[in-house]
């Protein structure tokens, strides 16, 4: 699926250089975090869901705004090289706790 974004991206009309500098934006969510854990999770899980970021890039192609498909590219991609290295969808009792299990150096 990453490798998927990837291809959408390079339909777009933005420099390369674009993918690898916004591809890290979507983890600005943690910021939820700060707030608690609840909020944290949720703020974290609606960025992160691959099914908002097609949502986004599908109205982006259906409204002609490029960046809105950028930015559901971005949300796709970093959701999915985020799968790809482990990190799942939050529950709200830790940051830690994903659907994917526990992240190193979680306690549950």
């Amino acid at each position: 699926m990453f490798l998927f974004s990837i291809f959408l991206f390079s339909r777009l009309d933005y420099a390369w250089w674009w993918f690898p500098v916004l591809l890290l934006t979507p983890d600005l969510s943690m910021l939820g975090y700060a707030l608690n854990p609840k909020v944290g999770a949720w703020l974290y899980n609606f960025v992160h869901h691959r099914g908002v970021a097609l949502a986004v890039y599908v109205a982006g192609v259906l409204l002609v705004v490029p960046s809105l498909q950028l930015a559901g590219v971005i949300l796709f991609g970093h959701s999915s090289l985020d799968r790809v290295f482990g990190y799942g969808l939050k529950y709200p009792d830790s940051f830690q706790h994903t659907h994917l299990g526990m992240l190193s150096g979680g306690k549950h």
